[in-house]
């Protein structure tokens, strides 16, 4: 029995044939499609009047891509940056990355942006909305992805390490062929949790009045009491935005699978 299982632990999973990949996608997308069916015939809708303000959500849409994509690329620096700090051997550089990493995750994100906005933006007589956000956006994801970047380093083994050294690699070298490589594979999954959670918590910029695709699914459901109509797009939309990352993220991890 023993043996039975560990013959059925040590083999790698394979992957599904493309026929099965295809045919679940196909029977959950139709589930989805029957449940939204049933929910719209099963309730009254005024599908026209939401559908006056399709430029609206269109634009509040092409707000939220764009933010999302310029905090992603933003937080991602700042998180490698913090990581780095954090095991920089100057304390002073230490201590402010820790200062800045514990800070920001001991804070919800909604308090985090109505004090920049409010107070910090405010007192720097910054009033762009947009950069408010992206700003916020970056540093409070930043804090996060920092602490993923610096789990994946530290699972590389010290014996690894050692060997760069006796092998005359120097610091940047060792961090580019020995353990980003190697880090890389650790950190991908809890990194596409927190890239979709960027996308999703941009909506908690509607406080501030951006006028990004939550803020502009609110003003539409205000204008036409249209709750279902207004809220239905706005939970397709970020399926479109964060389905995909969870995807590509996936299957880039499998490619990345070899044994250590």
């Amino acid at each position: 029995m023993s043996s039975l299982l560990s013959n059925f632990l040590d083999k790698p999973r394979s992957p599904a044939p493309l026929w099965a990949r295809i045919a679940t996608i196909g029977f959950l997308f139709f589930a989805l499609s029957l449940s939204c069916w049933a929910l719209l015939v099963s309730t009254t809708t005024n599908w026209e009047a939401v559908w006056k303000y399709r430029n609206a959500f269109w634009q509040g849409w092409l707000l939220t891509v764009l933010l999302s994509v310029v905090s992603l690329v933003l937080s991602t620096l700042v998180g490698l940056l913090a990581a780095l700090a954090r095991r920089s051997k100057a304390l002073i550089v230490r201590y402010l990355s820790i200062g800045y990493i514990e800070c920001v995750r001991g804070m919800p994100l909604l308090v985090l942006i109505l004090m920049f906005f409010y107070v910090v933006a405010n007192a720097l007589g910054i009033q762009d909305r947009l950069l408010v956000g992206v700003v916020v956006l970056s540093l409070f994801a930043g804090a996060y992805i920092a602490e993923i970047i610096r789990a994946g380093i530290e699972s590389v083994g010290a014996s690894q390490l050692e060997s760069a050294r006796a092998i005359g690699l120097t610091v940047g070298q060792t961090y580019r062929y020995v353990i980003f490589p190697q880090a890389l594979r650790q950190v991908l999954p809890p990194l596409a949790g927190q890239f979709a959670s960027i996308i999703k918590d941009s909506s908690l910029l509607s406080v501030i009045g951006l006028a990004e695709f939550t803020y502009t699914a609110q003003q539409v459901n205000s204008a036409t009491y249209s709750t279902l109509e207004s809220y239905l797009p706005l939970a397709v939309g970020y399926l479109i935005l964060t389905l995909p990352i969870s995807l590509w993220t996936h299957g880039l991890g499998r490619t990345l699978q070899y044994e250590t």
